[in-house]
């Protein structure tokens, strides 16, 4: 009878009506659309019947027939409505975003959270697969986008998961869409997981599915992978797109890497692909907030030449990077040009310009702006507020900064775990130790999560106050968690989880056995159970523990942290390599400091300088200046044969020739550094050299070079053991023109040796007038020169 029936109606169908070129005609789709749905009510099973109307069909075709079914909505056509759309999906070229819009829509309808109509979805897929008609992947990508809109993240991997049970691969779509929700969730392991089933299954992969993985990358803080996974596109010859060009060129922005990022917003360009405002703003962003500023304006000034039009969020931008440069005048100008251009300054910009004006100790003017805002109409909302609580936490004002906090809540907004933060460091700076550990212990049981930063600020308060052993419990609190079971069950037996590394390698084996729910799972647990302590926790507790001379326990804990799939930094170098030095373990310092580079550590500046002060304290000014010509070297781009000059400069103790003749090259470049200047200026003083340190002052003073203040409190003091009195009133002049407010110590040493002659009284005279002026006073050393 079916058969019967089917025919009589594919007779019915004019030839005429079939014909490929009149197919796209509106007429003749709503014809052949109202044939289609003649055989979907008649004829069981459907599929069949229409796979040989499929010559004459295209997109708008089933779209208007999907549109006809859902508009009942009774089970009978919504089956149906499933079933023609599941049978469209076996051919692309009736494939269209229209056509999953309307079945998400009608999933998200039905019923109360749409559970009704999912339901009866997965009626039908059953009913598919006991008739033998084949479940195709697009079928599956509407269900995991129908639940990822319900913000049900665990049924919509559950759903990816449960393909295999309907003999069902997924294709690139189903791939790209459940890539999206683990990224938007914050599992990347599981997220590089199927990236990796990707991989084994040949499946073919766009420029969508690497923006997607390189995106959740970048936001992981997984830069270097990031980089791969781009390298990998290049390989395989996919071109990137507008989206992946803008998410890398963003994370190499944060990782600080500016030339790597102007290099590949060059490389975009000349390959043909337009950058968007989202583009320009990520560039624009990472110089103002990690490159000269001076270079980000001047990057404007080109896009402006390429017709980006600069809205709110890149003056946002610029105001960011001219605060965080300490030039809050300009930054007070370009946020009130905002107004004058017609935009209206949003609540970003806003906490941007409170956060420099607390930065530079103006907090009145940040609570005017703050009251300004209100005036407005502009809300400002919990970040806004917490810029201010952190200004009164640094200047010391904590009544201030709890009477603000209460005002939060009266402003319909909540306290988050970064306000509290700010009130761990402020009452830690402040010796309020007992008082941070209440709040710690309060946030907890307000249900808002301590960060790997708040632990950190609590770890670094208990160091500080010399309690290393609760210092040390709290990083195990971190390690444990909030479920103790969890952590027992990874830390034990054969395939136990002790570092990334494994727990990527435990994801990767659910995920090939098909268990993605419980990889899922796993990762949600763990991430539920707190945060893990990051290598500034291990930072902290290590500089704790060598400053209070346990250097033995520290490099237990250097040990340990490696163990656990950590990787020490610069920072935890140079701590440990400062620690042993101050035990007098010298050789074992720089024994460290070699071991660096096998590790795969670069040493930063700083593991140079640190080395460098300590070989000054012993009179070692060549090994000082050795390291640092080390250190350029490893740099590049210095004039091989100029460096070469300087370090015979060296050999033969010619230091003030070597001094100039770095300053020739270095005072050239657009990020100039003193501190080794500085550094070598003490060494000398602390070697006794102190006509060469005063000759080096001037060296420093010609090239325009500021002597910072620990370098002129160094040259005073040995100036004074010298009885070269007038050189060191000079140079202490020098400091009150630079703003410089000396300690009452070295004030006092100067005073009472030109006091204890009456040949230089008359300059302690005008050295005291200078300290009045300067707003430098102390009762300590007036009562010393009163009579």
């Amino acid at each position: 009878m079916q058969k019967v029936l089917q025919s009589s109606i594919l007779r019915t169908i004019k030839p005429q009506h079939l014909t490929s070129s009149s197919s796209t005609d509106a007429i003749d789709n709503f014809n052949i659309s109202n044939e289609v749905l003649a055989v979907i009510n008649s004829v069981r099973p459907i599929e069949p019947a229409l796979t040989k109307l499929c010559p004459f069909l295209n997109r708008d075709v089933v779209v208007s027939v999907l549109q006809s079914l859902s508009i009942n909505s009774n089970n009978k056509d919504s089956r149906l409505c499933f079933r023609f759309f599941n049978w469209a999906s076996k051919r692309s070229r009736f494939r269209s975003g229209v056509s999953q819009h309307l079945i998400v829509d009608m999933l998200l309808s039905g019923g109360e959270n749409g559970n009704s109509s999912f339901d009866l979805y997965w009626s039908v897929l059953d009913e598919l697969r006991n008739e033998n008609i084949p479940v195709y992947a697009d079928t599956f990508v509407v269900l995991i986008l129908g639940y990822w809109k319900l913000k049900q993240a665990e049924k919509a991997v559950k759903t990816f998961g449960k393909m295999k049970d309907y003999d069902c691969k997924p294709n690139s779509a189903a791939y790209n869409v459940i890539l999206n929700v683990l990224v938007k969730k914050d599992v990347i392991l599981m997220a590089l997981a199927v990236y990796n089933m990707m991989l084994k299954s040949n499946q073919k992969m766009g420029s969508d599915t690497f923006s997607i993985l390189i995106d959740g990358l970048c936001k992981s803080g997984m830069i270097q992978d990031a980089l791969r996974l781009f390298d990998e596109m290049t390989v395989k010859r996919i071109l990137p797109n507008r989206i992946t060009y803008t998410v890398i060129l963003s994370g190499l922005c944060k990782a600080k890497r500016m030339d790597d990022a102007r290099r590949l917003f060059n490389l975009m360009k000349s390959s043909g692909c337009e950058p968007d405002t989202a583009t320009y703003n990520a560039l624009l962003g990472g110089f103002c907030k990690f490159g000269p500023i001076d270079e980000a304006f001047a990057l404007l000034k080109s896009f402006k030449n390429e017709n980006y039009d600069i809205g709110i969020k890149g003056f946002s931008c610029l105001v960011d990077g001219l605060v965080g440069a300490k030039r809050i005048t300009e930054a007070e100008v370009l946020f009130n040009k905002v107004s004058e251009l017609g935009l209206e300054p949003d609540v970003v910009l806003y906490s941007i310009m409170m956060r420099g004006l607390c930065k530079a100790g103006r907090i009145e003017d940040a609570v005017k702006m703050l009251s300004d805002m209100i005036t407005k109409n502009i809300l400002p909302d919990t970040q806004c507020y917490n810029v201010l609580i952190k200004g009164f936490c640094d200047a010391g004002l904590l009544d201030q900064a709890r009477s603000l906090k209460l005002e939060i809540s009266k402003n319909n907004q909540f306290t988050d775990t970064c306000t509290y933060t700010i009130f761990i460091c402020g009452l830690c700076k402040n010796g309020l130790l007992e008082e941070a550990k209440q709040i710690f212990i309060d946030m907890e049981k307000l249900g808002c999560l301590p960060s790997v930063v708040t632990f950190n600020a609590l770890i670094d308060g208990l160091c500080k106050a010399g309690k290393l052993e609760e210092a040390h419990l709290m990083l195990y609190k971190m390690e444990i968690g909030k479920n103790p079971s969890l952590f027992l069950r990874l830390s034990q037996g054969a395939d136990r989880v002790l570092d990334s590394a494994s727990l990527q390698k435990k994801v990767e084996n659910l995920i090939e056995s098909g268990l993605f729910l419980e990889a899922y799972k796993l990762l949600n647990k763990l991430s539920d159970s707190g945060v893990l302590p990051d290598i500034k926790t291990y930072n902290t507790l290590i500089n704790g523990m060598c400053k209070s001379g346990q250097v033995n326990g520290s490099f237990k804990l250097f040990e340990e942290l490696q163990l656990k799939g950590r990787f020490p930094d610069s920072v935890t170098y140079a701590t440990l390599i400062e620690g042993l030095q101050r035990v007098d373990r010298e050789g074992d310092a720089f024994k460290l400091f070699e071991q660096m580079h096998g590790n795969g550590c670069k040493p930063s500046s700083s593991v140079y300088k640190t080395l460098m002060t300590w070989s000054c304290r012993r009179s070692k000014i060549s090994l000082a200046f050795t390291l640092w010509l080390k250190y350029l070297r490893s740099l590049g781009g210095r004039e091989g044969k100029a460096l070469k000059l300087i370090e015979e400069y060296v050999e033969i103790d010619e230091f003030l020739k070597a001094i100039r003749g770095l300053l020739e090259m270095d005072i050239k470049l657009t990020h100039f550094d003193s501190s080794p200047y500085s550094i070598w200026l003490i060494g000398l003083c602390q070697a006794n050299r102190v006509d060469e340190s005063l000759r080096t002052f001037s060296i420093l003073e010609e090239f325009g070079v500021v002597v910072s203040a620990p370098g002129c409190v160094k040259l005073i003091s040995a100036l004074c053991s010298e009885r070269k009195l007038d050189e060191a009133v000079e140079i202490f002049m020098y400091t009150t023109e630079k703003g410089y407010k000396l300690m009452p110590k070295i004030c006092n040493t100067l005073l009472e040796i030109l006091l204890s002659s009456k040949d230089t009284c008359v300059l302690a005279f005008e050295v005291i007038d200078k300290m009045k002026s300067s707003g430098i006073t102390s009762g300590s050393f007036k009562t010393k020169w009163r009579h």
